[in-house]
C-alpha cells in the first residue's frame, strides 16, 4: 500500500497542513511537533514525493544559479556552499555556466529555462554592464554572490580590502612591488569588477607606504599559470636582480609563479616574496602567503538571502560583506621579532 501524508499526518495526531510544513522546511513548526512528525514518517517508513510537493505548492523548488564557468576551484567551493544550504531546505539547484557571449544573450530573454525555477542566483557579474537597468529579466527572487548591487540581495567579499592587505605587507619588505592581475575579458559574459577592486586597493595601500607602483610594474595576463610563469619572467628582467615581491591576484596565478622560481633555481621567501589570494585548499601544501576568502560561506550566505525571499520576506535588499585576511606561510612570512 502507496503512503500518504495523510497516514503521517494521522499516526502524528495532527493536520495535512502542519505535516506539510515539515516537509517543506517551514519555521512555523513548532520543535516538538515537528519531533513528532518526523517520528511517525520513520514509523511509518515515508518518502516525501518530491513532484508531489511540486504540484501541490505550485513551485518547482529548484533555484537557477548563473556562473561564468563551472570547471574551476572557485566556483566549485561556491556551489559546495550554496547547494549545501540550499539542500537543507529541500531545493534542488539547475547550473547555467554563461561561458560565452552568445549564452549570454540567450539569458537575456526572460523565457529561457534558467528563469522557469523559483529563484535565481547569479554568481560574479557586473549586472550594471550586462543589464542596462541593473537588473535581471525575471520577477523572481534574485541573490548575487560574489558581486553586489543595490537592486538584489548580495554576498560578497571585499576584494579592494583583500588588495590593501596585500599591498600593505608587501610593502614591508624591502625590493620591489609588482602585481599579477586577470586583464579584463573582452567578452562581456565575463564582465566583473573583483580583479579591478582588487588591485585598485593594493596599488593604493602600496603608494600610501611611499613605495614605487607605476604601470610598468602592474602585469595583466590571463588567469592561468603559463600566464603568471612568464609575467614573472617580465618582473625578473625589468628588475635585472633579486629579491622582488609579487602580489598574483588569485592563487592559481601564485602557483605559476611559484613553479617558475622552482624552475629557475629562485628561492620563494627569499628571491621572490609572493602573496596569492583566495586560500584554496592546496594553498598550505605548497607555503603559499595568501589572502583568504571564505568561498564556501559566501555561498551560503546567497544561498539562505535567497530562501528567505521564497519564504515572503519583502523588505529591502540586503548585503552580506565578508572580510578577507592575510595567511602567512613561507613565500612571503614577516621575520619574527625577538626580545633581547
Amino acid at each position: 500500500m502507496k503512503l500518504t501524508i495523510q497516514d503521517v499526518a494521522r499516526l502524528a495526531g495532527v493536520g495535512v497542513g502542519t505535516v506539510s510544513r515539515v516537509l517543506n522546511n517551514h519555521p512555523s513548526v513548532r520543535p516538538a511537533t515537528r519531533l513528532k512528525i518526523e517520528e511517525a514518517m520513520r514509523a511509518l517508513d515515508y518518502v516525501p514525493n518530491p513532484h508531489a510537493r511540486r504540484v501541490a505548492g505550485g513551485r518547482s523548488y529548484t533555484v537557477s544559479v548563473l556562473l561564468p564557468v563551472v570547471a574551476t576551484e572557485f566556483y566549485t567551493r561556491l556551489l559546495d556552499g550554496m547547494e549545501a544550504t540550499l539542500a537543507e531546505s529541500r531545493y534542488d539547484t539547475a547550473l547555467f555556466p554563461i561561458l560565452n557571449e552568445e549564452r549570454l544573450v540567450r539569458y537575456l530573454s526572460s523565457n529561457t529555462l534558467a528563469y522557469q525555477a523559483d529563484g535565481v542566483i547569479l554568481a560574479t557579474h557586473n549586472l550594471g554592464e550586462l543589464y542596462p537597468n541593473g537588473r535581471l529579466p525575471t520577477q523572481h527572487p534574485v541573490a548575487l554572490v560574489d558581486a553586489r548591487s543595490p537592486n538584489y540581495d548580495s554576498s560578497f567579499l571585499d576584494n579592494e580590502m583583500g588588495g590593501c592587505i596585500a599591498g600593505e605587507f608587501l610593502a614591508g619588505f624591502d625590493g620591489p612591488i609588482h602585481g599579477i592581475f586577470v586583464r579584463e575579458p573582452l567578452d562581456r559574459a565575463f564582465s566583473s569588477t573583483v580583479f579591478a577592486d582588487r588591485m585598485a586597493g593594493f596599488q593604493r595601500a602600496v603608494e600610501a607606504r611611499g613605495r614605487t607602483l607605476g604601470p610598468e610594474r602592474l602585469h595583466a595576463v590571463a588567469l592561468n599559470q603559463d600566464s603568471a610563469r612568464t609575467a614573472l619572467h617580465r618582473v625578473l628582467e625589468a628588475e635585472r636582480g633579486t629579491p622582488v615581491n609579487v602580489f598574483a591576484a588569485a592563487d592559481n596565478l601564485a602557483r605559476g609563479v611559484l613553479e617558475e622560481c622552482a624552475v629557475l633555481g629562485l628561492k620563494p621567501g627569499l628571491d621572490v616574496r609572493v602573496v596569492g589570494f583566495d586560500n584554496h585548499p592546496w594553498a598550505a601544501d605548497i607555503g603559499l602567503t595568501t589572502i583568504e576568502q571564505p568561498v564556501e560561506a559566501m555561498g551560503s550566505a546567497a544561498a539562505r538571502l535567497l530562501i528567505r525571499r521564497l519564504e515572503g520576506y519583502s523588505g529591502p535588499p540586503e548585503s552580506i560583506r565578508f572580510e578577507p585576511r592575510l595567511i602567512e606561510r613561507a613565500s612571503a612570512r614577516r621575520p619574527i621579532k625577538t626580545t633581547s
